[in-house]
């Protein structure tokens, strides 16, 4: 008993014990090797989600996720902050970044080439259909407390505050400027052009927001030309008729490759898509203002971070909740034209579908650091977790 209690909690810390797998995923793989998997920011009887990872000026790498939650939706997201000086082997205690009155969801975060960051948040008032019949509501359960909160908010705060938002750091992310409203959200936000530009694609409105700005179901490209002090949108992508983008497309990520075009991969759950629940591309080689066709690439998860390696690799993390559970990645070495799905990478596996939205960093030494959200433990709620791997060819 005491030897397999060790190895649940070596395997956990992502100590090897020469063993064949780390926490379900082979540690020597076609094209990657898993050197550790563990915990980075746990906050007990919390739930953390959705998170993005970068990497300061001063080398720090910066976390940010929606954390201190009561689970996947309530009103109490906030918007948090992680920072690790060793290359994320320890982190510091969570941060607030943003606490608005509503559930702030999701994070984004880019560093710039003058050592600005920028963030991208959404704020969303789901939560309430699950307080809508209050008679139903029991007394001490968090749905109750949800109501209660619920019943303080004035409508015009509800305005003002409900929609998609980014805010600016000048100082590593001590200290964050007024937040400015975008008119699309994703959940990695947005990236810097070679040109200087920020690009941010995301969805332009759904069910939960009506418009964010540029009307209601599409895929978007804002660009900002002030390094995120305002936005504005460039183009639309265009999906096939076979494709119903208000409810089928969501949370795109884009990058720019060493040729100059930008690939952007969108979760979607059309059965045109190839596996219901994956991902599609799109290209654009004017810089975000007209885009190819989306099409399917054989990537089996969502939804995708896309970076761009010091060789001139693309690389596309995901998470992928149903069948083989857990976060996976996959590799183009042609500028993003084709992905090596054959030689897909696991990082992790998991045993529910309450996972995913991965985004790496790659490191001085080339290792990549890949965060995600999902419990380390059964029975526990999900927390950041990361794994740091190598692409071995």
């Amino acid at each position: 008993m005491r030897k397999v209690l060790f190895a649940i909690l070596a395997v956990s810390a992502g100590v090897v014990l020469g063993a064949d797998e780390i926490c379900g995923a082979p540690r020597v793989q076609a094209r990657a090797e898993i050197i550790w998997t563990k915990p980075l920011c746990k906050e007990p009887g919390r739930y953390i989600g959705w998170p993005t990872v970068c990497r300061a000026p001063n080398g720090d790498l910066l976390a940010v996720f929606s954390g201190d939650r009561d689970e996947h939706v309530c009103p109490f997201g906030k918007s948090q902050l992680i920072r690790s000086a060793d290359g994320g082997q320890t982190w510091s205690a969570p941060v607030n970044i943003c606490n608005t009155i509503l559930d702030d969801r999701d994070s984004g975060i880019v560093t710039l080439d003058d050592g600005t960051l920028v963030m991208a948040w959404f704020t969303s008032i789901a939560y309430r259909s699950y307080i809508r019949d209050r008679a139903k509501l029991k007394p001490g359960s968090p749905q109750f407390y949800w109501w209660l909160h619920d019943e303080k908010l004035r409508p015009e705060e509800v305005e003002a505050q409900l929609g998609a938002f980014s805010r600016r750091s000048t100082d590593g992310g001590k200290t964050w400027e007024a937040a400015v409203r975008t008119p699309c959200s994703a959940p990695h936000g947005p990236i810097q052009l070679k040109d200087g530009r920020l690009l941010y694609v995301g969805k332009s409105g759904d069910a939960d927001h009506k418009n964010l700005g540029a009307g209601v179901g599409k895929v978007v490209a804002a660009e900002s030309t002030d390094r995120g002090r305002s936005w504005r949108v460039i183009g639309e992508i265009p999906f096939p008729e076979q494709i119903n983008v208000l409810r089928e497309c969501h949370e795109p990520h884009a990058v720019e490759t060493t040729d100059g075009r930008i690939v952007v991969q969108i979760r979607c759950h059309s059965k045109f898509s190839g596996f219901v629940d994956s991902s599609v591309q799109s290209e654009s080689a004017d810089g975000g203002k007209t885009w190819t066709m989306a099409k399917p690439m054989g990537l089996d998860g969502y939804p995708p971070h896309l970076i761009r390696l010091a060789d001139g690799k693309l690389l596309s993390v995901y998470g992928r909740r149903r069948g083989n559970l857990g976060e996976f990645a996959c590799l183009s070495d042609d500028q993003g034209r084709t992905w090596d799905v054959k030689n897909e990478i696991k990082l992790i596996g998991h045993w529910n579908g309450d996972l995913g939205y991965p985004a790496s960093v790659q490191l001085p030494d080339g290792t990549i650091l890949t965060v995600y959200y999902q419990a380390e433990f059964q029975g526990e709620k999900t927390c950041l977790m990361g794994t740091l791997w190598r692409v071995t060819k």
